[in-house]
C-alpha cells in the first residue's frame, strides 16, 4: 500500500514535518495554493538564550497570490539569518558536522522564489542528513480539478494512494468519508511523545526548526524523530 503525505512547504520546519516524510513512500509539496501570512511557509523559530526567536523571510503581506509565485525580492535578510543561527548554535556539539552545509545555502546562494528555497533547504535535510529515502513530488505537475478537498483527493488519487496521513490541523476541513469512498485510508498524525533531548537553552522546547535537534543531537537526530517509537538506539 502506497503511503502518501501532501503538504505545503515551510521555512525549516520542525522535527514533526520531518516525521511525516519519514512515514511516507510520496511526499507532495502543494506549494499551487494561496499563499498564508503569519504561518511557517516563511518563518520559523530556534532557541536563544533569551527564548525562541523567530526568522523571519521578508516576502511583504500580501495573500493574492500562490505560495510557489512568492518572490524574495533582496538577499540581505539570508547573512542575517546565518549570523543568528551561528551566534546561538556554533557552541552546540554538531554545529560544525553541518555548518558548511548550510553556510553555503545562507552565504553561497542568492534566492528569488520561497517555494524553491523551502523545498531545497527540506530535501537536503531529508535526503542528506536524516537519509530518509521518501520520494519528493511537486502537485505541479498534475493537472488538478477541484477545489479544495475536492482538488486535494484528485491530487491522492492520482498518485495511487492507498493511504494517507495528514496533520490534526486538518480535521477542521477533511472529511474522512471522502476518502473511504475513494478507497483511501485516512490516518491522521500523532505528534504527541517527542522525547526531549540535550538542548543547549533551557527552558525545552519541542516546537521549533530541524536545526535546533540537528545541531544538538547530530546523527542522533533520527532516533528522536522516529526511532524512539522503535525502541533501541
Amino acid at each position: 500500500m502506497k503511503t502518501v503525505v501532501v503538504l505545503q512547504s515551510n521555512y525549516i520546519p520542525w522535527k514533526g514535518y520531518f516525521d511525516l516524510i519519514h512515514e511516507a513512500d510520496l511526499f507532495v509539496f502543494y506549494d499551487d495554493l494561496q499563499y498564508t501570512k503569519n504561518d511557517w511557509r516563511n518563518r520559523n523559530r530556534i532557541k536563544t538564550l533569551h527564548g525562541s526567536e523567530w526568522l523571519t523571510i521578508p516576502v511583504g503581506g500580501s495573500t493574492d497570490r500562490l505560495m510557489c509565485d512568492v518572490e524574495i525580492k533582496n538577499s540581505i535578510w539570508q547573512a542575517k539569518h546565518w549570523k543568528t543561527i551561528e551566534q546561538n548554535y556554533a557552541r552546540t556539539p554538531y554545529f560544525s558536522k553541518y555548518s558548511e552545509l548550510f553556510r553555503d545555502i545562507y552565504v553561497g546562494r542568492q534566492w528569488s522564489n520561497l517555494s524553491e528555497l523551502n523545498q531545497y533547504l527540506i530535501c537536503t535535510i531529508s535526503k542528506d542528513i536524516l537519509n530518509i529515502s521518501t520520494e519528493f513530488q511537486d502537485s505541479r505537475d498534475f493537472n488538478l480539478s477541484g477545489r479544495k478537498l475536492d482538488r486535494l483527493l484528485d491530487l491522492v488519487t492520482k498518485v495511487g494512494a492507498g493511504r494517507y496521513i495528514s496533520g490534526p490541523a486538518a480535521k477542521d476541513y477533511i472529511d474522512p468519508i471522502c476518502f473511504s469512498a475513494v478507497n483511501i485510508e485516512l490516518v491522521w498524525k500523532d505528534y504527541t511523545g517527542y522525547p526531549e533531548y540535550p538542548q543547549r537553552f533551557q527552558p525545552f522546547e519541542h516546537g521549533v526548526s530541524i536545526f535546533d535537534l540537528l545541531f544538538n543531537v547530530g546523527p542522533d537526530a533520527a532516533w528522536y524523530i522516529w526511532g524512539w517509537r522503535e525502541g533501541g538506539r
